[in-house]
């Protein structure tokens, strides 16, 4: 009986607090919105049961099961996040993917994507107003750039006891980028400049699809070297997808490595958010910086084509501004259903791809600036 009893003891049922309670409900919501709403599923279903797992409650001392446990298997596969080994294998396959065309056929909408990173800047200062260290500040204003394994990767290196908050927020904006932004994007246009056609792009060649990485990298890298690891993958990934001789390659960065990659990082996110360690004053002040910094990099790629309209003969549609933030390609769809619900015959999709792979760019950069002031 006695045996019986301390069994009973030692199971979750005994050990539950409200607080694992609300943390497990919050992972079932993440799961929910992603199969009903369609809100980034590969994304919040390893993130939400990433969750659950990681706020079932047990003794302490006992076992070594969390990823906070030395020895437990899930800190062994939290390396990869606590470490920031998976943030640049994801981008390895992400600039696998990415076709550059769209910016190169119309380089100035780079801009856009650099005007969106004011977001992360704003928000930084606003971090430190809070009482926030500057290496946390800057962890959390990256969040603007709906970039969630830069996210990670900055917070790994400057800010690691709040990684787990900085993770959650950032991927919970980054699949909330349909509800966030077409508010945003109607309050600071008129009818008429949604209206905007913008002129097909124009066809780049090979050439300069497999000279682009080179030469990007070597600029992005010099400018911020602390960006390199990130930049470098990025676009090796690129290179060996425009290349063409190493399809096998590309193939496996875009699909199967990116795949097995953001099943862990996803679990592992959501498994470090335990209920002692997540719900508190800190991770409510990330959330609400957080949304701020992507309501600002929203804005600031809007009104950045809106000021550049000013100068130009030939106008862009501002609605692609919007895409600066690095929520690829999720804002470039964005703008593309916002631009289409006032002209039907409207196809923004492509030119808002330019400032989309540009904001993935930036944010890296910035996050590289942020480092190498804020790591000393």
């Amino acid at each position: 009986m006695q045996i019986f009893i301390d069994f009973l003891g030692s199971t979750g049922f005994a050990q539950m607090t409200f607080s694992h309670a609300l943390m497990i409900i919050i992972g079932i919501v993440f799961i929910t919105l992603a199969i009903t709403r369609h809100y980034e599923p590969l994304l919040l279903i390893p993130i939400g049961m990433g969750v659950i797992v990681g706020n079932i409650p047990y003794q302490p001392g006992t076992m070594a099961l969390s990823v906070y446990d030395e020895g437990s298997v899930l800190r062994f596969l939290y390396f990869g996040v606590e470490k920031g080994v998976f943030p640049p294998l994801i981008f390895l396959g992400i600039g696998a993917m990415t076709d550059f065309s769209t910016m190169l056929s119309n380089p100035k909408l780079v801009l856009l994507g650099a005007a969106a990173q004011i977001g992360v800047f704003l928000t930084f200062f606003g971090a430190l107003l809070l009482g926030f260290t500057g290496a946390e500040a800057g962890s959390i204003g990256i969040i603007g750039g709906a970039d969630g394994p830069t996210a990670i990767f900055l917070a790994t290196q400057l800010a690691p006891h709040l990684l787990g908050a900085i993770a959650i927020a950032a991927y919970s904006y980054m699949a909330l980028v349909p509800v966030i932004q077409p508010p945003i994007m109607k309050l600071l246009t008129t009818r008429e400049e949604r209206l905007i056609k913008m002129a097909p792009p124009r066809v780049v060649s090979r050439r300069e699809r497999i000279i682009f990485p080179i030469v990007a990298f070597l600029i992005c890298a010099l400018i911020a070297p602390a960006s390199l690891v990130l930049i470098g993958m990025l676009f090796f990934g690129n290179l060996l997808k425009e290349s063409t001789v190493t399809e096998r390659l590309a193939n496996n960065a875009r699909h199967a490595l990116i795949d097995i990659v953001t099943i862990l990082l996803g679990f592992c996110v959501g498994a470090s958010t335990k209920a002692d360690t997540f719900l508190n004053a800190e991770s409510l002040k990330i959330f609400g910086l957080g949304a701020l910094s992507f309501a600002i990099a929203t804005a600031g790629g809007l009104l950045a084509a809106k000021f550049m309209n000013l100068f130009l003969t030939e106008k862009i549609n501002p609605l692609i501004g919007a895409a600066g933030v690095s929520a690829v390609p999720d804002s470039a769809r964005v703008v593309q259903v916002v631009g289409q619900q006032e002209d039907p015959t409207n196809h923004l999709l492509m030119h808002a791809m330019a400032p989309n792979v540009a904001g993935v760019i930036g944010s890296a950069v910035a996050a590289g600036v942020l480092w190498s002031v804020l790591g000393k």
